[in-house]
């Protein structure tokens, strides 16, 4: 070896600042999944309910019964009964989804329902059930439109299913 190299062992100071800055970036994203999601559960909540009511509504649409609505207390014809209350919304603090899953004794094995304790829900005018024309249309309190609004924690968000049916995320204008 020559006296005059010097031979360097450990890292530059370039590559400690980078390898810090890369822990700080992984250190910032692992403790972003041990805090949890609530502020994500409103917005996520948002996007499920969308789907059900879609698909509630496209459940209404393919009965092409005129006056199922009628059935829906009818224990003497259990088919239509049942087909009824798979096809009215029902929007209660904790749950949003047809009248029979959210009635259901065992929700979690079911897809036609949104259900948290952490998440609240409220309606716009103020319903429990929202009904379905052959259109998609809602009918009686929920004609006009109808804006949910659901809370988790500190984030909102907001679905409204507008008169003419559409379902979309935001509030109703």
């Amino acid at each position: 070896m020559e006296e005059g190299s010097v031979k360097q062992q450990g890292f530059t100071l370039i590559e400690l600042i980078v390898v810090i800055l890369l822990i700080a970036i992984v250190s910032v994203y692992a403790s972003s999944r041990y805090s949890g999601v609530s502020s994500f559960s409103a917005f996520t909540a948002q996007e499920q309910i969308i789907s059900v009511i879609r698909q509630i509504q496209v459940n209404r649409i393919q009965t092409n019964i005129t006056d199922l609505y009628s059935f829906c207390s009818d224990a003497a014809n259990p088919e239509l009964q049942a087909l009824c209350l798979r096809s009215r919304v029902t929007v209660s603090s904790n749950c949003i989804g047809s009248s029979s899953g959210c009635n259901a004794s065992n929700p979690s094995s079911r897809s036609d329902l949104v259900q948290s304790d952490q998440v609240s829900f409220n309606s716009a005018p103020s319903v429990s059930n929202i009904s379905f024309d052959l259109l998609g249309n809602p009918l009686d309190n929920a004609s006009g439109g109808v804006s949910i609004s659901i809370v988790s924690g500190q984030s909102e968000a907001n679905v409204c299913i507008n008169s003419q049916g559409y379902v979309y995320g935001g509030l109703c204008l």
